[in-house]
């Protein structure tokens, strides 16, 4: 298997296509990328801005270049020597008009030869949740009516500029008189008559009759579990990896699917086994990949937590706290935030998803003769969903596997003491359902209720927690990104230490991510973010002035003042995150472009916080107000408050600069694959979805990385502008391209720190029999008393004690090119100036 030594995230649509991608070849060798990694390029809908609404599955996307552009490109991206990675999506298709399979199982129903392709419960009709109202109030407003279907010529429900097709058992043989209808009793009947039925948008959550991914009934669930439907929606796919243009697969949401397993071992089977595959997948505190998955490992969130263990300063995260409490006015109690979060979803969110499962347990409870309640089963599976601490189990039609069955007994029995605990022998009979514990008659409806509680706690667990809970606490929004955990704990460079040793034993060959089309904000922000945790009470007394100055534009509305203060301090926060470092005050151009993009932020971060207002019930006043108070913070008119915020921000700006070197220089050097988020190899200080999509200067970055290196020494404005970090990432990439043994097999050797500065360094060391790498670099370097990032007083009297194995022996400063002789310590004093220590051994 061919597995890469660095990949490069391209992100297709808006703008990027193919021949574009082509021509960014040249960049990315010069930058020393291995493998191209591109987003999603099979055909979606029309307006997709992310390709994961798949409409096609057999065809390219022509809006980007289609079969032909793709070839040039993979031809290009050959002819340098470099790899293509594919981002596919086997869990879910477009529940359009667009997808012709969507299209002909609406038409035809139970008859479609596509019926069985999607995830439908054809016990009644489909549900098509499209409506702003229900049908019979469209209807009676003249919504609806029926025409001929400009493309297919056939007679359609038509609603605004939706066409739903009339099963032809319907129209057939009046065709003129069903165009004729007009009165909506009449139409009625006709809608009557489908296999299908039109509800209003608001009615999906409890009543849709087929599985979507998470909550957008945009998305319908693919059964990639039959094999017919496998070979259909991977076709293009495989032929596109035996050809060779293609060199690895990335599997989205790979939690989402019936048997992730059977599906993995099918991909590799017909992949062959020189594809390299990695899967989409949060892993809970203390888990790991099943063992027996035949992939390489996963894309990366847990890398991204497991640096918050070198940034964060777990002397000061108490404080922050505190200070964080103090606004809040009340010590936050997370175990029950968390736990509020989860009910609003299994409550409201995913009702309908709930109600299927409590259906189906009462089935099993009539077929097995328990005498329970429902009433009793509710509690008992409400309480086992809100309780489960990972995405999801892997059982089969057979039951669990003895780890998860293990981990369900846990999960059970901390139920059975918790304040909530519901009825002891409802809760005992789902722990029967899920363990394959019933009489053989029941087996099959309790494989469906595994399968189905498998595919509910993924998404409710990530709604609950990243959509939900992480747009409601605020403490420090760095600490709110995707795979991070919900709740308190401690920060060690002991714990990264294990965490990495462990990396490379059980996935080095996963992706090492730290920014990502998902994550909540850029990695740079969140690297300058980790800061407030090393300054807690600078913070809140800046967050407290600020509020101060912007006070009279809060709006006192009937139900409180918009924003309160955990709302201002979350502002204050991310608009930290995200400001430019070169911005400065007076720029009216660069405030305008600043806020365009914070405003979609905020109102995305009110409605995912689901307090005051919602995507489903908004609070206009409220929006309103908040995103007012929002633009006044950026406007120009606003001096004051601006030459404050910029002037206060600036240590916390250097410290965020640092981290973010630390952060990259630990992706390249530690086990893993690393991944340049398009962009990121500069700075990346983008908010959430859709903001961190959005295409990087690509000119700029060829600009940059082809001036000379800024080593040696190094400027505030190479600092500033990101090439300092470019062209370090650079140079570690040509490393792991002439070195790739070293990064993929040799051992991580922590390396001990002592003196005045040793919590204020990282150092870890890469080695096996031929070659290896010494990474010493900074971390926890706020310092309010230097203005300039030049200063370099944090090594001195610090130095690294070696181990045996690397002492006695020649080394070569990767960035300086220096070669310096080493017994059993290195004094960092002797290598003042330098932005981060990499030595090579010779």
């Amino acid at each position: 298997m061919s597995i890469p030594t660095s990949t490069y995230r391209i992100q297709f649509r808006n703008g990027m296509t193919f021949d574009r991608a082509a021509a960014l070849v040249p960049y990315l060798q010069r930058f020393g990328i291995s493998h191209l990694y591109a987003s999603p390029i099979f055909t979606a809908t029309a307006d997709s801005t992310h390709g994961y609404d798949v409409t096609n599955a057999g065809e390219i996307e022509p809006s980007i270049g289609g079969r032909e552009g793709f070839d040039r490109m993979v031809s290009a991206l050959k002819s340098a020597g470099l790899g293509l990675i594919l981002d596919i999506v086997p869990n879910h298709m477009a529940a359009s008009l667009e997808n012709p399979w969507w299209r002909d199982v609406v038409e035809h129903g139970e008859n479609s030869r596509y019926a069985r392709h999607f995830d439908i419960d054809w016990s009644r009709r489909l549900t098509l949740p499209f409506l702003g109202d229900t049908f019979e109030e469209a209807a009676a407003k003249g919504e609806i009516s029926i025409k001929r279907d400009p493309q297919t010529h056939k007679p359609a429900l038509a609603y605004y500029d939706s066409l739903y097709p009339l099963t032809p058992q319907s129209w057939q043989g009046r065709e003129e008189a069903i165009l004729a209808l007009s009165d909506p009793r009449d139409i009625a009947r006709v809608h009557d008559e489908q296999h299908y039925q039109l509800t209003c948008w608001r009615e999906a959550a409890d009543s849709l009759s087929y599985r979507r991914f998470f909550e957008i009934t945009g998305l319908v669930g693919v059964r990639v579990e039959d094999k017919t439907v496998f070979d259909d929606t991977h076709r293009l796919i495989l032929e596109l990896v035996h050809s060779g243009a293609v060199d690895g697969l990335r599997v989205d949401h790979v939690d989402g699917l019936a048997d992730p397993k059977a599906y993995l071992d099918r991909l590799r089977e017909e992949a062959g086994p020189e594809c390299y595959i990695t899967v989409e997948k949060i892993l809970g505190k203390g888990e790991h990949l099943p063992e027996e998955w035949p992939i390489s490992g996963t894309t990366g969130y847990e890398f991204i937590a497991a640096l918050s263990d070198v940034l964060v300063d777990d002397s000061n995260i108490a404080a922050l706290r505190q200070a964080y409490d103090r606004v809040v006015g009340e010590p936050v109690d997370l175990k029950a935030e968390l736990r509020d979060a989860k009910l609003l979803m299994v409550d409201r969110n995913f009702a309908g998803e709930f109600t299927t499962l409590l259906k189906l347990a009462m089935v099993l409870a009539g077929a097995e003769n328990a005498a329970l309640e429902e009433e009793a089963i509710r509690g008992a599976l409400r309480e086992l969903l809100v309780a489960f601490p990972v995405y999801r189990t892997y059982g089969t039609q057979d039951g669990l596997t003895p780890a998860d069955d293990a981990l369900l007994q846990r999960v059970i029995a901390r139920i059975r003491m918790d304040a909530h605990a519901p009825h002891p022998e409802a809760l005992n009979f789902l722990r029967r359902i899920l363990s394959g514990d019933l009489s053989q008659h029941a087996s099959a409806d309790a494989a469906k209720f595994r399968t189905r509680f498998q595919q509910l706690t993924g998404p409710l667990m990530a709604k609950s927690v990243e959509d939900t809970l992480f747009f409601r606490q605020n403490m420090d929004l760095a600490l709110n990104e995707v795979g991070a955990e919900p709740l308190p704990r401690t920060f060690s460079i002991h714990r990264f230490h294990s965490e990495m040793q462990t990396r490379l034993e059980r996935q080095p060959d996963a992706i090492s991510s730290t920014s990502t089309h998902d994550t909540k904000r850029g990695e740079d922000a969140r690297a300058r973010l980790y800061a407030l945790t090393e300054a807690p009470e600078r913070w809140a007394e800046c967050v407290e002035r600020w509020r101060g100055l912007n006070q009279h534009k809060v709006a006192l509305l009937d139900d409180g003042p918009a924003p309160r203060a955990t709302g201002a301090w979350m502002l204050f926060q991310a608009l930290a995150g995200v400001w430019p470092p070169t911005l400065q005050p007076q720029d009216e151009v660069e405030l305008k472009a600043l806020e365009e993009r914070f405003v979609v932020f905020v109102e995305k971060a009110l409605r995912e916080a689901k307090l005051r207002t919602d995507w489903g019930d908004s609070n206009e006043a409220y929006e309103k107000a908040v995103l007012d108070y929002t633009r006044h913070l950026l406007s120009p008119d606003n001096q004051a408050f601006l030459q404050d915020f910029t002037d206060a921000l600036q240590p916390f700006i250097r410290a965020g600069l640092i981290n973010s070197l630390t952060q990259a220089v630990v992706k390249l050097a530690a086990p893993g694959v690393p991944d340049i988020y398009q962009g990121s190899e500069t700075l990346n200080f983008s908010l959430v979805d859709p903001d961190n999509r959005r295409e990087p200067d690509f000119v700029e970055l060829e600009r940059l990385l082809a001036e000379d290196e800024p080593f040696a020494a190094p400027t505030e404005e190479s600092w500033r502008s990101g090439q300092l970090k470019q062209h370090v990432t650079a140079r570690l990439l040509h490393l792991r391209q002439e070195k790739p043994a070293l990064f993929r097999e040799g051992d991580y050797l922590p390396l001990e720190a002592t003196g005045i500065r040793e919590e204020n360094v990282l150092a870890f060391a890469r080695a096996d029999d031929d070659d290896a790498l010494i990474v010493i670099t900074p971390r926890l370097a706020f310092d309010e008393h230097h203005d300039s990032l030049v200063h370099h007083a944090r090594w001195a009297d610090t130095a690294i004690t070696l181990p045996e194995r690397l002492t006695g022996q020649r080394w070569r400063n990767l960035l300086s090119g220096e070669t310096v002789d080493l017994n059993d310590r290195i004094n960092l004093a002797a290598f003042e100036g330098g932005v981060c220590i990499l030595l090579v051994r010779e």
